[in-house]
């Protein structure tokens, strides 16, 4: 593809969740962090070791939403449980793999495809769409909160109640679109609600791969969680300070209480993208002090975590997670 003129950087305007244009940084020394391999992929991982490098499997799109709301003990985040394995981990913030339908044609409020493609890093608009579509249509199935509104300054009011359960059914099953949920109502797509955090990429060694955006929005005024049947069987808003003080124990798997998470620890049911973001909450004082560190100019960071260690390990400690981040920091802030 031939080069072109480049494009005007668009001006500045109030309220974008993305912030405008690339800012230069003096360069930062990586800084390795290592985390808990979650034991559904350490067989995965001993293959990998045990057989050398390989051609990674190919991974799918994905998006995640981690959505948050002032507590008394600071920042709380909602958590689910995803049944089974899955790259996102076993307790994880609402999300899920893209559809082709997600690039749909609707009502859009906010930054421009064209401009979230710049800070997502995407190919082009189109794949912007889809993983912000995507985003608000997964929240809206598992959760019941609707990222969308008549106009840019509003969002539906309960779309837990009514017919809105079943549209989610309707939505899971493939047998409605999010640009149909919407278009049919008069609604647009608040993306400007939604903050860009950053692509993570599953292990090269994981038999099921994502590459997975992660975005972060507060809870709008008005809406209740309410889980999707057959959606998963808990869901709870838990404070990102007192998850890590107990990231150690089995504090949180105990609390939900199912077969696969009861006696794991913390790092043993997620993934590092998970704890990361939570330490980007625990040390905000407020939901909108942790959104506003959030917002990027430019581009917003790729990771891919790397085995480290062996299946020993030198103390008996097998496998771990390692990824290197600048300035010991998701995003670099």
């Amino acid at each position: 593809m031939g080069l072109s003129a480049p494009e005007p950087e668009p001006a500045p305007r109030a309220g974008l969740a993305v912030g405008h244009g690339p800012i230069h940084r003096s360069a930062r020394p990586l800084q390795p962090r290592t985390f808990e391999l979650p034991e559904d992929e350490v067989s995965a991982a001993r293959s990998w070791w045990a057989h050398g490098e390989r051609r990674p499997r190919a991974a799918r799109r994905a998006s995640s939403v981690a959505v948050v709301r002032d507590g008394p003990n600071g920042v709380e985040t909602l958590l689910r449980h995803h049944p089974g394995p899955t790259p996102l981990g076993v307790v994880a913030f609402p999300g899920g793999s893209l559809d082709a339908a997600d690039e749909d044609d609707c009502t859009w409020f906010g930054p421009t495809p064209a401009q979230w493609s710049r800070v997502l890093g995407a190919d082009d608009h189109r794949l912007a769409r889809r993983h912000l579509a995507g985003a608000i249509r997964e929240l809206f199935e598992e959760t019941g909160i609707l990222l969308a509104g008549p106009d840019r300054y509003s969002v539906v009011s309960n779309p837990g109640g009514g017919e809105w359960p079943q549209a989610r059914i309707a939505l899971d099953r493939r047998e409605l679109t999010l640009a149909e949920l919407v278009n049919r109502r008069g609604f647009g797509l608040r993306t400007d609600l939604l903050r860009a955090v950053g692509q993570w990429h599953s292990p090269h060694f994981s038999h099921r791969r994502f590459e997975t955006h992660y975005f972060a929005a507060a809870v709008p005024y008005g809406q209740d969680v309410s889980l999707l049947e057959g959606r998963g069987a808990w869901a709870g808003w838990v404070p990102a300070r007192t998850v890590l003080s107990g990231r150690d124990t089995s504090e949180v798997g105990d609390r939900i209480g199912r077969p696969d998470t009861v006696g794991r620890t913390f790092g043993a049911l997620t993934v590092p993208a998970v704890e990361l973001l939570l330490e980007r909450m625990a040390d905000a004082g407020s939901t909108v002090e942790f959104l506003m560190g959030l917002t990027v100019r430019g581009s917003v960071p790729d990771y891919t975590p790397e085995l480290h260690g062996t299946p020993e390990g030198p103390d008996g400690g097998g496998f771990r997670l390692s990824v290197d981040l600048p300035g010991g920091r998701w995003a670099g802030s």
